[in-house]
C-alpha cells in the first residue's frame, strides 16, 4: 500500500516493494523452474544420447528397408516379368499377341508400361478392345476382345469380314454363317458406302435378314437388297431405312419380285 496522505490530498504516492511468500507461487510453477535449473546428471546425458542413437539407427533401418523393397519390386528381376497370359483370343494366336505385346522376359512387372502394351496390341486387326493388367507377382495378363463380323465383301475366291464399325479384319475362304454378303468397292470405316451398308444392315427384319443373299452398294444412293427367289428391294439411300425395312418386310409375300421402297415412307411400288 502507498505511504503518506491519502489519495485525495493531491501529495505524491510512494510505494514499497514487499517479498511475497513462497505460497504465492503455485506448485507447478515451483517445480518447472526447479526442474530447469537441475542441470542433467552424467547417467541421465547417457540415457539421452543412447535414445538418439536408438532412434538414428531405426530411421536408418527403416530407409535401407524402403530402399531394398524399391530396388525389389522397380529394378530386380526377382519381380520380372516371367509369363505373359493371354485371354480371349479365337482368331488371334497367343503367340501373336505375346508378340505384339513385345515385354521382354525379366523385366521388372511394376516398370511395365501397361498403356503402350495395350496399344501394340490393338493394332492387331482383330483385336477390338485390350486390357493389360499386372497380376503379382510375375504376370502379364493381356485381355483382348475380337471384332465380330456382319459383313463379307468378296475378295478374289476369298471374302474380306468387316465388323460393325467398318473395319476389315480377316480374309477367310466361305462366308461364316449370320454373316451377309455385302458387295462394296472400297470397303472401310471411312468410306460413305460402307456406312451406309452398315446402317441398312442394322435396319433389317429378320424375314429380310433370312432371305438376303447379297447387299449391293454401288454408292449411298444405290442400294439394293438381293433376295432369295430371284427378289430385289430397290433401297436407294440409307435414310428412312427402318421405314423401309418395315415396308420391304411386309410386302415379301407378293408374288411381285421387284419392291421398291426407295421414296419410303411416302412411296412404296411393286413391279
Amino acid at each position: 500500500m502507498p505511504e503518506g496522505s491519502d489519495a485525495g490530498d493531491g501529495s505524491r504516492r510512494r510505494w514499497r516493494l514487499v517479498r511475497a511468500g513462497t505460497d504465492a507461487v503455485p506448485p507447478w510453477v515451483r517445480q518447472f523452474m526447479r526442474r530447469t535449473r537441475i542441470p542433467l546428471s552424467r547417467a541421465g546425458r547417457v540415457r539421452r544420447n543412447r535414445q538418439i542413437v536408438a532412434r538414428l539407427g531405426l530411421a536408418a533401418g527403416a530407409l535401407t528397408v524402403v530402399g531394398l523393397l524399391g530396388w525389389l519390386v522397380f529394378a530386380s528381376p526377382v519381380l520380372g516379368v516371367r509369363e505373359v497370359w493371354v485371354e480371349g483370343v479365337l482368331i488371334l494366336e497367343p503367340d501373336q499377341v505375346r508378340a505384339a505385346a513385345a515385354v521382354p522376359g525379366g523385366t521388372p512387372l511394376a516398370r511395365v508400361d501397361t498403356e503402350a502394351v495395350r496399344a501394340r496390341v490393338a493394332a492387331l486387326a482383330p483385336a477390338r478392345e485390350v486390357t493389360v493388367s499386372r497380376s503379382w507377382p510375375s504376370t502379364l495378363v493381356i485381355e483382348v476382345v475380337e471384332r465380330t463380323p456382319v459383313g463379307a465383301v468378296p475378295h478374289g475366291n476369298k471374302y474380306d469380314l468387316f465388323d460393325d464399325h467398318g473395319v476389315i479384319y480377316r480374309t477367310v475362304s466361305s462366308v461364316p454363317s449370320g454373316v451377309v454378303r455385302v458387295q462394296l468397292a472400297t470397303p472401310g470405316p471411312q468410306d460413305v458406302s460402307t456406312r451406309s451398308a452398315l446402317e441398312v444392315l442394322r435396319s433389317l427384319t429378320k424375314r429380310l435378314r433370312s432371305q438376303l443373299v447379297t447387299l449391293v452398294v454401288e454408292g449411298p444412293a444405290r442400294i439394293r437388297l438381293e433376295l432369295s427367289g430371284d427378289k430385289v428391294v430397290t433401297w436407294g439411300d440409307a435414310e428412312n431405312s427402318d421405314w423401309k425395312a418395315k415396308a420391304a418386310d411386309s410386302l415379301l409375300a407378293k408374288p411381285d419380285k421387284r419392291i421398291d421402297v426407295s421414296g419410303a415412307p411416302e412411296v412404296v411400288t411393286l413391279g
